[in-house]
């Protein structure tokens, strides 16, 4: 199961055994989430067999908007004419629900700009919950709580630290669709989550000043670490 296409998703193909046969998901369909698609190995072979799922927005539905993300002016190639992958579209909506072997996989909207899909991911009495864009503040945040308890890993969105947020350092963030390292762990010990995964860091952050946000983390949540690629966590 892949969740959302962004530019790992490239190292991902050039790793995999081919053919690939898998389940994509898609949390929303800004740039930074789409942008490794169109160098995904596997979805040029023939033999591998894509399920893409992803929520209908403004009337598209998913397959229209991977379609139309790979146009002129914008690329090359369309998706029509270089896709040899064998792929099903096929929408999904928060309530929805997938059974992929035994694992069973649910959604729900988060508060950001043009919408967002939280996934959870449960299988084998494990849970994993994929929090992405995602901004506190509303009456979803309840919601997004007591639809992550007790899951086993919380990937979730701590693009900002308070003082960012609010604009007591740099420009301020409120409406921005980001949530922050404070609110990150509000949830997790609020949803009783087991391991605590900061994601979609703020891209002027430097690895050092990254460091230096994880050593705060887990000062407040032991065991907090941060996304990176390549990162690999057994459950």
């Amino acid at each position: 199961m892949l969740f959302d296409l962004g530019t790992g998703v490239r190292e991902f193909g050039n790793v995999a055994s081919r053919p690939v046969e898998g389940h994509i998901f898609i949390s929303h369909y800004h740039y930074d989430h789409l942008q490794g698609l169109p160098f995904f190995g596997p979805i040029f072979d023939p033999r591998s067999r894509f399920v893409v799922r992803g929520p209908t927005r403004d009337g598209r539905t998913v397959k229209d908007v991977i379609s139309g993300q790979m146009q002129q002016p914008f690329f090359p190639v369309t998706a029509e004419m270089v896709f040899r992958a064998q792929l099903d579209y096929q929408p999904f909506a928060a309530g929805d629900r997938a059974r992929i072997g035994e694992g069973v996989i649910t959604a729900i909207e988060t508060n950001h700009p043009g919408g967002n899909l939280a996934y959870r991911i449960d299988c084998r009495g494990k849970a994993i919950v994929y929090a992405t864009d995602t901004e506190h503040g509303t009456a979803r945040d309840a919601q997004l709580i007591d639809f992550a308890r007790g899951a086993d890993l919380l990937i979730y969105d701590a693009m900002y630290t308070e003082d960012e947020y609010l604009g007591r350092s740099g420009s301020p963030k409120i409406g921005w669709g980001h949530s922050t390292l404070e609110t990150s762990i509000k949830v997790a010990d609020e949803a009783r989550i087991g391991t605590l995964v900061l994601f979609h860091h703020e891209p002027t952050r430097s690895d050092e000043a990254m460091d230096e946000l994880v050593r705060q983390a887990k000062k407040l949540r032991k065991g907090t670490v941060a996304a990176k690629e390549g990162l690999v966590i057994r459950l």
